[in-house]
Order: C-alpha cells, then structure tokens, then sequence
C-alpha cells in the first residue's frame, strides 16, 4: 500500500468505559493506517471491539466512553487548511504570546536539573507511601467488593416486597457484611500508608541528604535559568507563537480565552521538562485534550496559514465534530429502521442533510437528492420521495440509508455490519451497490462484519480483531489463504458454506475475555487448541509474514514448534470461489 495516500493513521489507540464503578478496556493498543479509496473489513465475534473502534473515529462513543492513549490522525486537506487574519489585534496577541515563550525557554536551560529535582521528590514519595503495585492490588480488591455491593443492590432493588421477603433478607445481610468488609479493608489500607508515613519522618538519616540534596539543585536550577536567549531559540518561539494564535483562533470563540491559557500552562511545562521540538508527537503532544495544533505554514502581509493536525482522539468541540461527522465520515448502521425518521417523508431525510452541510437551496437539496435516490436503484425516485419509511421494503430502506450516508460524498464510509437484518439475494444487492458506488465517489470502505463471505466479496484487506487487539492484518488472499494466527484459523474453519455434507459443524470453544480484568499474554490463549505456555505469560508481538501480512502469535516465532494449519481449511480459494461465487480473486 507504500504508493497510496494514508487518510486515517491510528497510533496505539486504546478506549475505556466506566460501567458501575468499574472499568472495561474494549480497545487494547490498535494501530492501523487507513488508506484512499481502500475497502478494509473489520472481523471479530461479538464482543471483539469493531464497532467501539469505528465509533471512536466516528465521534459516536457512549457517553460513559473515552479515549484513555494514542491518536487517530485524519489526513483532510480541505478542514486541515487554516488561515488566520494577520490584523493589528492578532498582531498584538502573537507578540504577547511570544514574549511568554521567551520567559519560558529561560527553564529549558534547567531542563535536566529540573528533571533530576523531579526524580528526587519521586523517590521521596516511593519511599513514605506504598508501592504503586501495592496501591494497585489494594484499589483491585476494593473495586470487586465494590462492584459485588451493587451487583447484590441491583437484584435486591429488582425483588418483589410482597413475594420474595427471605430473598431480601439475604440480600440485605450480604451488603452489610460487604459494607463491613469495605471499612475494614479501608481502615486497614489507611493504616498501611499511616504506618509507612511515619517510619519515613522518623528516617532522619535519609532526610538530611534529601534535603541536601535538594537544596543543592534548588540552587543549580536558579543558576542556569537565568541570562537571556539565544536568537536561534527566539526565532522559534516567533513560530510557536504564530502556531499557537493559529490553533487557538481556529477554535471555539467563546472558549479561546480559556484555551489559550491552558495552551500556554502546557507550554511552560513542555519547556521545563525539555521537549525535543524536533519530535513531531512531543511537540503535538502539548495540544493534547486542549485544542487541535495548528502547524505554521507561511504568511502574507495579512494572514497566517497553517495546517491543522485533526487528532480524532482529542476532538472535543461540536463545531468540529460537525464538520467531520457525516462530512467526512458517514456510518451506515445493520438495521435502516433505527437509522431512518419513521414520522419523516424519505426525501426530507436526505434533503435536510445536503441543507445542513452543503448550505444550498430547498430546490437544489431536492434535485441532489432525488439524483442519489436513483443511484442507489430507487425505482421512480419522483414519485416515492414523499414516501415514509414504513411504505419501503427493508432493501429498499437501507439503500436510503446509504444514500443518506452518501449526501455529502464523505471521504470514509463505516458500513457496521449492514446486510444482516437482510435476506441472502438482497445482501448480494446491497454489497454491490455499495461497491459500485464507490468507483463513482471515491470513498473509503470500513466494513465492519463477522460473515467472512462478505469479506471475500468487498474487502482489499483484512483487520481480524480479538480482545481488542487486532492480531492479524493483511490482503484479502493473505487471511484468507495464507492465516497465520490461531483465531483466524477459528474463524475460518466455522465457516458453514465450506462443511461437507453431513460433517458436524466446528465451533470455537470457550468464550472471549472478560475486558474487566487485566489480560495476561495471547487473549486467545484459554480458547487456543495449539497454546503454548508463554501464550499464558507474554503478548506476542505483531511479527511480520510479509510486506502486506501481520500477525499477533507467538506461532510465527522462529523458536516456536512448526503447527500447520487445521486441514478443513486448507485449499480454500477454490471452495470459496464457489461458495461465494467470488469473480477474480
């Protein structure tokens, strides 16, 4: 894929949820580049993480959803392009931002005593408190008996008074013995840290050297922070000042006062600790969770122009959510009447989009509209525009679906597992239009699925994912042809269309893990029939089979025992030529 354009880069992407008092961890550190006009699937069972990971870049998590690490770069030139009006204000503010960075690069003379001095009060810490793995173990048993209250409280809530007064009871004894158990084993926790406090004030061996110490930094620290700059590091901040008057006028207005102060904090803290400015993720690291980095360009005697580094990760306002979802990125969901307005006439459904985002006329929006309705084989598009969704046959709504996805001719189209709610004739339909449709708009295909047939027919390449983790990536013929990893191997063989005749069904035993708990080595280990003891110690790292084919198993190491894949699985392309009637692959 070296000589097509990367229009979404995700870089060590991990998403969390809060659900009752715990947290669950559905993305596990995915990295995936995704290119121009490629059609990629997305596999996995139930559970996988495909949807949470397409609803990530999408904008659409749950509200109890976050990203916890790792960035989701969207390559756009058209909302990445930012000009900025060089007036007398802007003048002022650039000047004025740069005179703050000019103070705070005195600190980066200082950086590594400053990070010494950091160091020393760390150790302190360590040594007056427990141990993070402690404190780790300690939060871990607080949350299970935390969680095990509420699970209780729920069932008890769920009780009939009348009916089920013994069931109550119990109910009720087991949370106060679970109350019981929580304070102690708070008191008991505080008692532990109170108990390590005290030993090291009473260390005064250990205390006068801190303090030493300390101060001896202390006064290294004054000598090297003062003086004055050097004209190499004054040009730069003329630069990181005009960088950030770009970033934050490209922002939200009413909340620019408040950005620019936070942007300026983080600035400082950046100069202190000694960035490398040369580090293009250190030094976009800055804007993190404030506003998106804008980088300086050129100007002209009166505007700055700048590119913006759209991080999807960090995305927080709505205005430009607005201008990426649906825009940008369209999702087609598997059921077209969750999708679909059932009070509202299909044409106005598609029409008020193309209003919302192209800003044309009632007139014009109709006309766009009714061109879509045709393309995606709406017979008589005129007659059924002022149709409602209930007078549509279930094919016939989902292209709708799509047409309404395709309004404002987005650079990425999720398709999330859309042919399910679908008979087998009008699936094949669906598929190909959507296909067909993309030589026309030149979109971006991520077709998330658990039906390996669908695969065959639309995707380019292939992400298998597992427990949150993509383990194999490759072509389309890489999976399924040449599979390298365990799972994929699973996947494959449950295939019903290529049993033989009268051949019990294969199913994968065990279920996936629970995103709870912590995962120790291959998630795949406990349900792994060819599982090797560091399955259940490490993660295997993504080992590399060819230019196009990656794979997450401990199997690929050159140490490994040699497993040939399952027999039921082998020669497939010609079973599958036939199964799917799969033309040219």
């Amino acid at each position: 894929m070296e000589n097509k354009k990367v229009l979404l880069s995700v870089q060590d992407l991990e998403v969390k949820f809060r659900v009752r008092g715990r947290i669950l961890k559905a993305i596990r550190g995915i990295s995936l580049d995704i290119y121009e006009n490629e059609s990629i699937a997305i596999v996995g069972e139930s559970g996988s993480g495909k949807s949470v990971f397409t609803k990530t870049f999408a904008g659409m998590l749950d509200s109890n959803g976050f990203v916890s690490n790792g960035h989701i770069v969207f390559h756009d030139e058209e909302l990445s392009d930012t000009h900025a009006q060089l007036s007398d204000s802007a003048r002022s503010k650039i000047a004025s931002f740069k005179g703050k960075l000019d103070e705070y690069s005195l600190l980066e003379k200082g950086a590594s005593v400053y990070r010494e001095l950091l160091a020393l009060q760390a150790e302190k810490r360590d040594r007056s408190t427990i141990s993070e793995e402690e404190k780790a173990a300690q939060e871990k048993e607080l949350k299970e008996l935390r969680f095990e209250r509420t699970e209780v409280y729920n069932r008890k809530t769920a009780l009939d008074r009348s009916k089920d007064k013994a069931e109550i009871k119990a109910a009720q004894e087991k949370i106060s013995k679970l109350d019981a158990q929580i304070k102690e084993l708070e008191t008991r926790n505080k008692e532990q840290i109170r108990k390590y406090e005290e030993a090291a004030s009473h260390d005064t061996e250990y205390l006068t050297q801190y303090a030493k110490r300390e101060e001896e930094l202390q006064a290294k620290y004054k000598e090297l922070t003062h003086g004055a700059i050097s004209k190499e590091v004054s040009d730069r901040n003329e630069i990181l000042a005009k960088e950030i008057y770009l970033s934050v006028a490209r922002g939200d207005f009413r909340r620019r006062n408040k950005v620019t102060k936070k942007l300026m904090e983080s600035f400082k803290e950046a100069m202190k600790l000694g960035i490398d400015w040369n580090d293009e993720a250190q030094h976009s690291s800055i804007y993190d969770g404030i506003t998106p980095r804008v980088k300086y360009i050129s100007e002209t005697n009166t505007e700055l122009i700048g590119r913006c580094i759209l991080d999807l990760a960090y995305m927080q306002f709505p205005k430009d959510w607005a201008q990426v979802r649906g825009k940008k990125i369209a999702t087609v969901f598997q059921d077209p009447m969750t999708s679909l307005n059932p009070i509202i006439t299909i044409g106005k459904q598609i029409s008020s989009i193309i209003i919302k985002h192209q800003n044309c006329t009632e007139a014009q929006a109709r006309a766009q509209a009714l061109d879509l309705m045709h393309k995606v084989g709406i017979p008589n598009p005129a007659d059924r525009y002022d149709d409602y969704p209930f007078q549509y046959s279930g094919g016939m709504r989902q292209r709708i679906v799509i047409a309404i996805a395709l309004s404002c001719q987005p650079k990425i189209l999720i398709c999330d597992e859309p042919t399910t709610a679908l008979d087998v004739t009008m699936q094949a339909q669906i598929l190909q239009l959507i296909k067909d449709l993309q030589k026309e708009f030149n979109y971006t295909i991520v077709f998330i699925t658990h039906d390996l047939g669908v695969v065959a027919n639309i995707a380019d390449r292939v992400a298998v994912i597992y427990g949150g983790q993509i383990i194999e990536l490759g072509t389309v013929e890489d999976v399924f042809y040449d599979p390298r990893h365990p799972y994929t191997w699973a996947l494959l063989s449950s295939l019903p269309q290529l049993a033989e005749p009268d051949a019990e069904l294969y199913s994968i035993t065990g279920t996936p893990p629970s995103l709870y708990n912590e995962i120790t080595g291959d998630a795949f280990a406990p349900r792994n029939p060819y599982c090797m003891k560091i399955d259940t110690l490490l993660e295997p790292p993504m080992f590399r089979v060819s230019d196009t084919h990656f794979a997450k198993t401990w199997l690929l190491d050159p140490d490994a025992p040699k497993i040939e894949k399952p027999e039921a699985i082998c020669n497939l392309h010609e079973r599958l030529m036939q199964a799917y009637n799969i033309q040219g692959v």
